[in-house]
């Protein structure tokens, strides 16, 4: 008679590293001519077998395949391990391991904790709530299920809080956690996200604005970016509409077209030079009517953070439009409606190149509109106006109380050296078009299977 013995406590592995899985005999003995099983739940869902002093790769389960080795080294003294590389998400559980002599056998139950870490918490700011500061943390690529923590500046815990949870293909979690602070004098937030297994965690701290900046984000973001004195290139236009002399507005060039709703009838045109560094911002004033559809934004070539950014780069934009009482933002082709506190007669945008940050303000209030996802840049980005229908006038504010991102003060006839660059380009094939045609097309079209459509406005 024997017994077989496993860890009496759990084994924890990393992914991506090794995991051992040790059982033994008792009384000891030698186990070399014993037929040997690790399996999951049943026999079929084999790991390692092992007979005959060999191990038979056909009854492995084919995720384990290449994966597994049997430590033998003491199968004299009745002690045996399976080791197994390259620990998955799916290599979490329990496992059972199985001693046989002859007619007798006898099991012992592991428990195989698989735990990683992931991304370090991306945490910004929102927007103002009614009685606070919206303040969102997100992360990606952990397991088992992280644990969020929100603390203030004295370390104290915000206790409430919202948190979503999704798991992707590979099993690994991924989440955002949003919390309003309610406190003015929070200072710092940190938002610290905690793998359970093996008690490490990683964070991040955002300061705070104080409730006068909150109130006014847009304002207090200015703060932070360099006013973008944007004219618009003539070149870039298409017949249908006209540039200003000044280059800071666009309208149409024949009222008749205003009463038009053909996207091929649609008029676009981009900012003269394009933006490669550094954090930057201008206002866009909106002239329209009830009628009106249009679009403001930035366009470029891009690639996303979840892609090889040596691959080639595409062309996206980053839009925010109107089309009769609705408003929406687009980009990479996936579009939503938005909704508005209050009507924007003035839009700005905040472009943190670094950072892959795009957000769009309403500076008539100083609400946030909306905030895309971060990408990578590549190459210059165009301030882009769209006009399709309406009575539509798109102007380019000059901003009040900040410094041109090329005047120096000092010496007018200088550009100032800032953290912004420009890169001016004087053709009309660099920006190319704004939306295709057919895009835009496309999007007017009724979608019976998606809850977003432009013809719904």
């Amino acid at each position: 008679m024997f017994q077989v013995i496993g860890p009496s406590k759990p084994i924890v592995a990393v992914l991506g590293g090794d995991a051992i899985l040790p059982c033994s005999l008792w009384p000891p003995m030698n186990a070399e001519d014993m037929e040997l099983w690790w399996f999951r739940s049943t026999f079929t869902e084999a790991v390692l077998v092992y007979q005959n002093g060999q191990e038979l790769d056909k009854e492995q389960l084919p995720q384990y395949a290449g994966r597994t080795s049997l430590v033998r080294d003491f199968l004299s003294r009745g002690e045996a391990a399976v080791y197994i590389q390259n620990i998955q998400v799916s290599d979490n559980g329990k496992y059972t391991c199985l001693f046989k002599q002859g007619r007798l056998s006898k099991v012992a139950i592991l428990d195989l904790q698989v735990a990683g870490l992931g991304s370090a918490p991306q945490v910004h700011i929102e927007g103002p709530e009614t009685d606070g500061v919206r303040v969102v943390c997100k992360a990606s690529g952990w397991f088992p299920k992280p644990q969020v923590q929100w603390r203030d500046v004295r370390g104290k815990k915000f206790l409430e809080f919202s948190e979503a949870h999704t798991q992707d293909a590979a099993g690994l979690f991924s989440v955002e956690a949003a919390l309003v602070v309610r406190d003015s004098s929070a200072g710092d937030v940190t938002c610290s996200i905690l793998n359970p297994i093996l008690g490490q965690e990683k964070v991040m701290a955002i300061p705070i604005p104080a409730w006068r900046k909150a109130q006014l984000y847009a304002d207090w973001r200015k703060e932070e970016f360099q006013a973008w004195s944007a004219i618009l290139n003539p070149g870039s236009a298409k017949d249908n509409v006209t540039v200003s002399p000044g280059r800071t507005s666009v309208t149409w060039r024949n009222k008749k077209f205003a009463d038009m709703t053909n996207s091929k009838k649609s008029g676009s045109v981009f900012g003269l030079e394009g933006i490669t560094s550094g954090r930057c911002y201008w206002e866009v004033e909106i002239k329209d009517d009830m009628r009106s559809w249009w679009l403001v934004g930035v366009t470029g070539s891009y690639v996303e953070r979840s892609v090889d950014i040596s691959a080639p780069p595409g062309r996206t934009s980053w839009i925010v439009g109107r089309r009769k009482s609705r408003y929406f933002a687009f980009s990479m082709n996936e579009a939503r409606f938005i909704s508005v506190r209050q009507e924007p007669r003035k839009v700005g945008i905040f472009l943190d190149y670094s950072e892959g940050d795009i957000s769009f303000y309403n500076m008539t209030d100083g609400s946030h509109i909306v905030s895309f996802p971060p990408a990578v840049f590549s190459g210059p980005l165009y301030p882009s106006f769209k006009l399709l229908s309406g009575d539509v006038t798109l102007s380019i504010c000059s901003p009040l109380g900040h410094r041109s991102a090329t005047s120096d003060p000092e010496n007018p006839n200088n550009a100032s050296e800032t953290n912004t660059t420009r890169k001016q380009d004087n053709t009309q094939d660099e920006v190319k078009h704004f939306h295709s045609k057919d895009k835009l097309e496309e999007y007017a079209k009724p979608k019976p299977s998606s809850n977003f459509s432009l013809e719904e406005c």
